[in-house]
């Protein structure tokens, strides 16, 4: 055996033993200690600070938030502990998606979504706000790690205004 072969073998070995130990601590565990609490906990929409790199994303109804968005939804006809309600209705049957927030607050929501294999967290804010003949929505996406996310956090919000458009 040729000491490249050799090499390119421990090469193989080590990297599927690391995967290995990595799916047998969990890697929800793994996650925590690299970037901390997947709940990255509650925002304040009115004095929003948008991520430096491009792993987060914000959608919102006309007038709801300051500054550019990546998202744009309607005024919706609903009340806002009804938008809301139908909101978890929507995003709680993904099992991947759970909500962590105390319940304290009729018109907001904070979720953690992951995704199915690796299990990587982003944090997601929903607040609705009555004015202007409807509601208000004002979600906001974003990843605890790396510094792109490919687009996922924009992607995730856009499917969310689709259900709500739908119901």
């Amino acid at each position: 055996m040729t000491v490249l072969r050799w090499f390119a073998l421990m090469a193989v070995a080590l990297a599927l033993l690391a995967l290995g130990g990595f799916f047998l601590t969990g890697p929800e565990r793994v996650w925590e200690r690299l970037g901390g609490l997947a709940d990255q906990g509650v925002i304040d929409f009115s004095d929003l600070s948008r991520s430096p790199t491009s792993n987060d994303a914000l959608a919102c109804s006309p007038g709801a938030c300051p500054g550019e968005i990546d998202v744009a939804l309607p005024l919706y006809a609903d009340a806002p502990a009804a938008l809301l309600a139908r909101l978890d209705a929507a995003v709680l049957a993904d099992r991947n998606v759970a909500r962590v927030d105390d319940g304290g607050r009729r018109d907001y929501r904070r979720y953690v979504a992951r995704t199915p294999l690796l299990r990587f967290p982003d944090t997601i804010d929903a607040e609705a706000v009555p004015g202007g003949g409807g509601t208000r929505l004002r979600l906001y996406s974003r990843s605890l790690l790396g510094a792109s996310d490919f687009g996922a956090n924009a992607e995730r919000l856009n499917a969310w205004a689709g259900f709500l458009q739908k119901g």
